[in-house]
């Protein structure tokens, strides 16, 4: 009787005792969250108090409620907000459009077909992963200059098609590389050439990785300040984060509530396409066969 007993009572507490390590391994995640979180959080609250209160009073909770800063910041530049908001749009839907067709098509190449110097130029197009921008900006700058095509989206955008994102080309390789060639050969027999098997067979099923592409091209260039700062010059062609820059004066006094106000509205679409995408992102990933 005292083993059948005690049995049970060893289950339960092992139930217990597996109940409470998820409770606190649920509550060091949240606490983590929340750390991680602060500063975005801190930038919303700071958004909706005035100018003189944000770093006096630098808590979470604001003394005083002034949504004004929203109303200001989005007329407070040479253009109006969403002057800037467009132009991000239209770079980083040239930039998205471009990654698409050129990475997709390179790594059809780099996945299916057979052709001299493959695995020499594959490791080219991977030494560009760790290749930094700020060792090609110089060489770029003076191809565009000679081009004419500074002050214009043309820098943001062409690159794109002709698939520089290596990461993007590894990408769709890994996952081009896991569907079964016997579709490539049944529709080979059919009749189909290269172009009908990327078009009909290798892009609808590429579909996780084609979306993975679009979000991380689209976060990747809509924060992007760097390039767009060096290629474009004129406050008619800002961006949005080179627009925010402009907040900042270092001559005289900062804005400080509009620019965390139009922070905030900058990071409305990155979220939404984020979430949009969220479930595309993780079946991409999962499925590359990157390990």
């Amino acid at each position: 009787m005292a083993t059948e007993t005690t049995a049970p009572n060893r289950a339960q507490q092992r139930d217990r005792s597996e109940r409470t390590r998820r409770l606190i391994t649920h509550i060091g995640l949240i606490g983590f969250g929340l750390i991680m979180l602060y500063p975005l959080l801190w930038m919303v609250s700071s958004s909706f108090k005035p100018t003189e209160e944000i770093f006096r009073a630098p808590g979470l909770i604001p003394e005083s409620l002034t949504p004004t800063n929203y109303t200001e910041g989005w007329d407070a530049l040479q253009f109006p907000f969403h002057h800037y908001l467009l132009n991000s749009a239209i770079a980083v839907a040239g930039a998205i459009i471009g990654n698409l067709v050129g990475c997709s098509m390179a790594a059809y190449a780099f996945a299916r077909l057979e052709f001299r110097g493959k695995k020499l130029f594959f490791a080219i197009m991977l030494a560009t992963i760790m290749l930094p921008i700020h060792v090609v900006i110089v060489p770029q700058y003076i191809l565009f200059s000679e081009l004419g095509w500074i002050n214009t989206f043309w820098p943001l955008i062409v690159p794109k098609f002709l698939a520089t994102d290596g990461f993007f080309v590894f990408l769709m390789v890994q996952f081009i590389r896991g569907l079964p060639k016997d579709l490539d050969e049944a529709a080979r027999i059919d009749g189909c050439g290269h172009v009908r098997i990327f078009c009909r067979i290798i892009l609808p099923l590429s579909m996780p990785a084609l979306a993975t592409t679009a979000i991380f091209t689209f976060i990747w260039t809509w924060n992007d300040f760097f390039s767009q700062l060096i290629f474009l010059t004129s406050p008619d062609m800002y961006t949005v984060p080179v627009a925010l820059r402009t907040f900042v004066d270092s001559s005289s006094q900062t804005s400080w509530g509009p620019l965390f106000a139009m922070s905030v509205i900058a990071l409305g679409p990155v979220f939404g396409f984020f979430l949009a995408g969220q479930k595309y992102l993780v079946k991409g990933i999962a499925t590359t066969g990157i390990k």
